[in-house]
């Protein structure tokens, strides 16, 4: 299955778990009513940003809405990925291992593109973010205080507030991305 029938049949089963209308989605989200049902039929390939906000209006993991379960092993191609997009390509998303009840983390692996920039919502309560840069070099901002990190840095931050990722290098970013949800 892609990620926009992925997305499409996830988004509408979370919400009718929760027993919410469109309207009451749209309410909880932020995402109007019928962004939220062009996205349950598949008909459109919604922002990261999107998918944020409506991952943090159902209170669930931002993986849950983007992939399906998960086998006792994986193994993940990078052939086979299919990344999300934000600031026009520039910044790319693949999610990688979805979140999983019994652990309460999900992984991404994030390309940044020269110039590529993300701010980012802030994710549920208690959410902790991991990061470890593979290349290039990239400015992290949380709260308003800037980080700058380099191949091999890591960084460790609550992502229950807004932040910001920056490729304020010259050369591509990569990072590998940990968050973990607390249990409520």
């Amino acid at each position: 299955m892609d990620i926009v029938n992925s997305i499409a049949a996830n988004t509408k089963s979370i919400r009718e778990q929760k027993k919410l209308t469109l309207d009451a989605a749209a309410s909880v989200t932020g995402v109007s009513r019928s962004m939220l049902a062009q996205i349950e039929k598949g008909e459109v390939n919604p922002t990261i940003s999107v998918l944020w906000k409506i991952a943090n209006g159902y209170k669930v993991s931002f993986t849950s809405l983007v992939e399906g379960k998960s086998d006792a092993v994986s193994v993940i191609r990078q052939a086979d990925m299919q990344p999300l997009e934000e600031d026009e390509g520039r910044y790319l998303n693949y999610p990688v291992f979805i979140f999983d009840e019994q652990k309460l983390f999900e992984t991404y692996r994030i390309v940044i593109e020269k110039g590529g920039i993300l701010s980012a919502q802030p994710h549920l309560k208690g959410a902790v973010e991991y990061i470890t840069v593979f290349a290039g070099q990239v400015e992290i901002t949380v709260s308003g205080e800037r980080f700058l990190l380099s191949k091999g840095d890591s960084i460790r931050f609550n992502a229950d507030v807004p932040h910001e990722y920056q490729n304020s290098g010259t050369e591509v970013v990569e990072l590998s991305m940990l968050i973990y949800y607390c249990k409520s």
